[in-house]
């Protein structure tokens, strides 16, 4: 069952994120704090699937008013191949439109080469017309990435 993300998911959610190989959690951004934050300023995007009471999909996904941007998209590896991801994907993008944005992006990194060929495969573009760039306001805000 997919369904819209709540902070009373946070537990289960960050125990998935924990089992993701290479997945980056953010000790700011990512902390029940953070979250929390992010799903009060966007409380209708965000979506978890559900299985017998257990969190084994989630999307963050909120947007600024003129684009859509989906954040950590992870299925458990046990659950994968089955839909799980599309269903979430399609319940995110179909919240952003009820908000009438039109437009949604995502960042994958290029070493992720299973989240790189489902985003492929479910019609979604690369863009090879502009560079991504960041700058860090908070240095506090330190990237693990998950060894498993």
């Amino acid at each position: 069952m997919v369904r819209t993300m709540t902070i009373e998911d946070y537990d289960g959610v960050y125990a998935l994120w924990r089992t993701i190989k290479g997945f980056g959690i953010r000790s700011i951004d990512d902390s029940r704090e953070g979250v929390d934050r992010f799903l009060k300023r966007n409380p209708t995007t965000s979506v978890v699937a559900e299985e017998d009471g257990r969190i084994v999909g989630s999307i963050l996904c909120g947007h600024d008013g003129r684009r859509g941007c989906l954040y950590h998209v992870c299925v458990h590896e046990g659950f994968r191949r089955r839909g799980i991801g599309k269903a979430m994907v399609v319940r995110a993008m179909e919240a952003l439109k009820a908000e009438k944005i039109s437009k949604v992006s995502l960042i994958a990194f290029t070493k992720n080469d299973i989240g790189n060929a489902f985003w492929n495969t479910i019609g979604w573009t690369k863009r090879q017309d502009l560079n991504y760039y960041d700058f860090v306001l908070n240095t506090e805000n330190i990237t693990a990435f998950n060894q498993q």
